[in-house]
C-alpha cells in the first residue's frame, strides 16, 4: 500500500538523522592504542606580594644601602618596594607600628634611648644585625705628613712642641692647629688635648663643608694638616689619610666627660639594621634578605663616592655597585 510505504520510508529517514545528530555531538574518540590528554587542573593566580617599605634617612650612607636593598628586592624577589625619606629618631615609632619595615642604617651611639624603649622592654623593634660599616669619629692627617714623620701617627708624636708647631697658624701662634667642625656635635676635643698634654689648640671651622675646603687648600701644598672627621666618607676615597692612634676607648674614660676628663679615642660605632618584627610573616623572604643584608665599609664608601664625587645617582651608584660585586649580595638571597 503506497500509505504503508510512505509512512515507512520517513521512520527510516527520521531514525537516520538522529543517529547522525547523536553522532556530531559526541566527543572525538582517540584510536585504539593512543592515551587520552589529562584533564588540566584549574591553578589560583600567585598572591601578590607586598609591598616593602624602606626608611632612608637624609645621608648618602643611608640612600645608598636602600638603593642596593631596593634592587634586590625588586629584580631578585620580586617585592614592589616604597622608599620613604624619614629623619632618623622618627622612624622608630613608624617601624613599631609597622608603618615602615626597616631601617638599614642605625648609628647606636645617638639611639641608646630607642634602642632600650622600642627593642628591649617593648620588642616592638626588632635588631636585623649588623650592616657592616663601622662609622668612627677620629683625628686625621694626610698620609703624606705620616710619611715626612713617622711619630705622628700617633698622638705621642704631638707631645712634642716642634712636631706641633708643624700644624701652626697665625690664629694658634706657637701651638699646632687642630681644626674641628660644627660646634654642635659630637666631640671632645679639647678636653682630649688637655689631658694628653698635648701642644695644639683647637680652631672651630664650623662645618664639614669648611674642613673640606681647609683640607683641599692643605693637600695641595702638601702642607700639615690636622683635623676632626670620619668615616664612612667619600673623603676617603679622594684622599689618602691617616687616622691618628689615640688611647683606646673605654666607657670609664667617657664617663668622665661631665667633669671634662675624656682622654681617649672616640668609640667606634658598628652600624646596624632594624626591621619590623611582623615583617618575618609577612613576608619571609624579603625579612631574610634583609637580616642578610651586609658588607665592608669600603663597600659603601664606594657608592658614597660614586655619588658625591663621580655625580652618579643614588641608584646608578647602587646598581654599578651590584654589578661589580655579585659575589658579596647573591648570598643575601634565601
Amino acid at each position: 500500500m503506497p500509505r504503508a510505504k510512505s509512512y515507512q520510508w520517513w521512520m527510516l529517514l527520521l531514525l537516520m538523522v538522529g543517529i547522525g545528530l547523536v553522532a556530531c555531538s559526541a566527543p572525538p574518540v582517540a584510536p585504539p592504542g593512543t592515551q587520552q590528554p589529562a584533564k588540566q587542573p584549574t591553578t589560583a593566580p600567585p598572591a601578590k606580594k607586598p609591598t616593602i617599605k624602606l626608611a632612608e634617612n637624609p645621608w648618602t650612607g643611608s640612600q645608598v644601602n636602600v638603593a642596593v636593598a631596593k634592587l634586590l628586592l625588586k629584580d631578585k624577589l620580586g617585592y614592589p618596594v616604597e622608599v620613604v625619606t624619614v629623619d632618623e629618631n622618627a622612624q622608630w615609632p613608624a617601624i613599631a607600628k609597622g608603618n615602615l619595615h626597616a631601617s638599614l642604617e642605625v648609628w647606636p651611639s645617638g639611639h641608646a634611648n630607642d634602642v632600650k624603649q622600642y627593642i628591649d622592654e617593648q620588642k616592638v623593634v626588632e635588631n636585623a644585625g649588623a650592616l657592616g660599616p663601622v662609622g668612627k669619629i677620629g683625628w686625621y692627617v694626610p698620609k703624606y705628613v705620616v710619611d715626612a714623620h713617622p711619630e705622628l701617627a700617633t698622638w705621642e708624636g704631638f707631645k712634642n712642641p716642634e712636631l706641633a708647631k708643624l700644624f701652626a697658624t697665625v690664629e694658634t701662634g706657637a701651638k699646632g692647629q687642630f681644626l674641628s667642625g660644627d660646634p654642635s656635635w659630637v666631640q671632645y676635643d679639647d678636653q682630649i688635648i688637655k689631658n694628653l698634654g698635648l701642644d695644639l689648640q683647637v680652631v672651630v671651622a664650623g662645618s664639614e663643608e669648611a674642613i673640606l675646603a681647609s683640607l683641599d687648600s692643605a693637600y695641595s701644598r702638601k702642607a700639615p694638616v690636622l683635623f676632626y672627621f670620619w668615616t664612612p666618607h667619600s673623603v676617603h676615597a679622594k684622599y689618602d689619610l691617616t687616622e691618628v692612634k689615640l688611647p683606646a676607648y673605654s666607657q670609664a674614660c667617657y664617663d668622665k666627660a661631665p667633669a671634662g676628663g675624656v682622654d681617649c679615642d672616640y668609640p667606634p660605632d658598628d652600624l646596624f639594621k632594624v626591621v619590623w618584627p611582623g615583617l618575618k610573616e609577612q613576608a619571609p623572604d624579603a625579612y631574610a634578605f634583609l637580616k642578610n643584608f651586609n658588607y665592608t665599609t669600603q663597600d659603601q664608601i664606594e657608592m658614597i663616592a660614586d655619588v658625591e664625587l663621580n655625580n652618579k645617582t643614588v641608584d646608578a651608584a647602587a646598581q654599578a655597585w651590584i654589578d661589580k660585586h655579585p659575589d658579596k649580595w647573591q648570598p643575601w638571597l634565601p
